[in-house]
């Protein structure tokens, strides 16, 4: 089994419903495809940016189908199982591994504060349940937990626990996790903002929606810290903070939404009750994508 079976850019696709409020599963496997075309590393279904927290059951295990069928073996999938409890996060786990996912992504989500035995229980009774990689997903802001450094690290002590991703924003965590885990172990970078910081402290990726907006732009800042061309790397990079910037800032599945349909592309609609950018959100989005162009 490949561990760390993931480097570069990791692009998330966006979940898209129909006018009725329904997965729309064919828009969503062309735009699964527009991000294998356009140079994806990776391809990651049901992360933030795809509302995972939003979908059922049955709706999470449509789109997992159709993205690795989608993919077909071209490029590694990393697919996000996460639940409240363990035994639907162990579902989908199982789920993903039998359809065909290369890993899985688990974030611990809570409505009340879990202990750090808790989460470390949690990940260890779902990788007892499957073979495939899991990456550990740190992000406060959209889980309600913050996993300490040294929790990550403890939580690498169970086998196919391989791969971290750090979405706090806080460089000095990626700093740490590099010296404390040595190279042997992967981590990867979840804060848009921060994607050149994160590089530059030894992170193996980028799990980002940029790519659904600006695959190039994204792809020359990996290849450019792949040659260790520092200078191109931080002009790159300033290139599109402003977008990565605002992308967050205005919520992934809203922005990634108007950005496809500025650029031509359609979006699919969002689900209730999240609704799209604002006429001067939507103004402000279409100015950044034109000076970029």
């Amino acid at each position: 089994m490949n561990h760390v079976p993931f480097k570069g850019i990791i692009a998330y696709p966006i979940t898209p419903f129909d006018s009725l409020g329904q997965v729309d599963i064919p828009l969503f496997q062309r735009l699964v495809e527009r991000l294998v075309a356009n140079g994806s590393h990776a391809i990651a279904p049901l992360g933030s940016t795809g509302v995972l927290p939003y979908l059922q059951d049955e709706e999470k295990e449509a789109v997992t189908t159709a993205a690795i069928q989608q993919v077909g073996g071209r490029v590694p999938t990393l697919v996000g199982v996460s639940c409240l409890t363990t035994e639907r996060t162990i579902y989908h786990a199982r789920y993903a591994e039998k359809a065909g996912a290369t890993a899985v992504m688990i974030i611990p989500m809570s409505y009340w504060k879990l202990t750090d035995d808790e989460i470390f229980r949690h990940y260890e009774a779902v990788a007892s349940r499957i073979s495939i990689p899991i990456m550990a997903y740190n992000n406060p802001a959209t889980g309600g937990v913050d996993m300490s450094p040294a929790l990550l690290k403890r939580l690498l002590q169970i086998p196919n626990v391989t791969m971290i991703k750090e979405s706090t924003g806080d460089v000095q965590r990626m700093q740490y996790l590099r010296r404390e885990l040595g190279e042997e172990v992967a981590f990867y970078n979840g804060s848009n903002p921060l994607a050149l910081a994160a590089f530059a402290a030894g992170a193996s990726g980028w799990c980002t929606a940029a790519p659904n907006l600006i695959p190039q732009l994204n792809l020359a800042l990996y290849k450019a810290i792949e040659r260790n061309d520092l200078q191109a790397a931080n002009t790159l990079f300033y290139d599109q903070v402003d977008l990565l910037k605002f992308i967050v800032a205005t919520g992934l599945p809203r922005a990634i939404k108007a950005g496809l349909e500025i650029l031509g592309e359609e979006g699919g609609q969002l689900r209730n009750p999240l609704q799209p950018l604002s006429s001067t959100e939507t103004a402000t989005l279409r100015q950044i994508l034109q000076h970029m162009n």
